[in-house]
């Protein structure tokens, strides 16, 4: 009979899992992730580059406030006058007002999906959802500028009847009637990011250990309790980022906000019922005319200021994430 030194495997002092090591393979691979991981950053840094390169002789000519001109004004390449205050103001009021639309929409159908609906309805609602996202930004501009600024115009004027006292009801530079405003342009922007904070809320949402729901379920919880104690405190960090990533869709979403947003002639007073451009949907409209550097550059300079507000909101928001997480 063989003893249990017979059957163990040669002892040479090699650690385990050091037998066929290849530290070649090893230095490869490493520096194949590295260099995929400098890509992106290196990505970037040449995107603010070529912004910032290009917009500068622009900013120089300009005979305007470039942070609070409400003009943008290209026509004559000698006297340039463009500023970024009511593209600022447009830009940052619709996505915000989106994201307020969207996230609690959001949140709430993950919630649905993942602790209440039975099996049998939750995929087929998870997938039709999903497929929201695959709806291209002209659909959604078409159904806001031909359907839903019609139906919108009268609960628009009902808030500015009732509570145009507040700034942010009160009458815009465009007129209420026909719905080409910021408050038309958000409710279109949550549709259009509604799916992104459903996704990655019900995806993290799902990942709630079980041992803290049964834990929870052992101490006599509801099922609302069960929710709030274990499933909403886990998945905070995963509803900030799908909330950042909604957010970063909205500020630079182009087509949609083109067609539904009406101009303006006047200054933006910070309502919901202005009209004008977003930097996106600005830089879009005069696409075609980008024959001359100077034009062209404070088209540029609007694009590097949108480039690095949505680089900050993300930074911000990956720095609250990580801050609920270690809290």
């Amino acid at each position: 009979m063989s003893s249990e030194t017979d059957t163990a495997p040669p002892d040479n002092g090699e650690p385990i899992g050091a037998r066929g090591h290849n530290p070649r393979a090893e230095v490869a691979f490493r520096s194949m992730a590295t260099a995929a991981g400098l890509t992106i950053v290196a990505a970037i840094a040449l995107i603010a580059v070529f912004l910032l390169v290009r917009a500068v002789p622009s900013i120089r000519a300009n005979e305007a406030n470039f942070f609070t001109s409400t003009q943008f004004n290209t026509d004559d390449a000698n006297h340039l006058r463009f500023g970024i205050r009511d593209l600022f103001m447009t830009t940052v009021m619709s996505a915000l007002f989106a994201l307020v639309i969207a996230v609690p929409i959001g949140v709430g159908i993950a919630l649905f999906l993942t602790q209440y609906a039975p099996k049998v309805l939750a995929r087929p609602f998870s997938v039709l959802v999903d497929l929201l996202a695959a709806v291209p930004s002209i659909v959604f501009g078409l159904w806001g500028y031909l359907v839903l600024a019609h139906y919108l115009s009268p609960i628009e004027q009902f808030f500015n009847d009732n509570l145009g006292w507040f700034f942010l009801f009160k009458q815009g530079n465009v007129s209420i009637q026909g719905g080409g405003t910021i408050f038309t342009a958000g409710i279109v922007l949550a549709a259009m990011i509604l799916p992104i904070i459903t996704s990655v809320s019900r995806e993290v949402f799902n990942l709630t250990p079980r041992s803290h729901v049964e834990a929870a379920q052992a101490l006599g919880a509801t099922k609302w309790e069960v929710v709030r104690m274990t499933v909403l405190p886990y998945g905070r960090s995963g509803v900030i980022a799908g909330s950042m990533l909604g957010l970063g869709r909205a500020l630079g979403e182009t087509i949609a906000v083109l067609m539904v947003l009406r101009t303006a002639s006047t200054a933006g007073h910070w309502s919901l019922f202005d009209g004008g451009y977003t930097f996106a949907s600005k830089i879009a409209s005069a696409a075609s005319e980008f024959s001359q550097a100077l034009p062209t550059g404070a088209y540029i300079a609007a694009g590097f200021v949108l480039f690095v507000l949505t680089f900050v909101v993300n930074a911000l928001a990956r720095f609250a994430a990580g801050g609920k997480v270690n809290g």
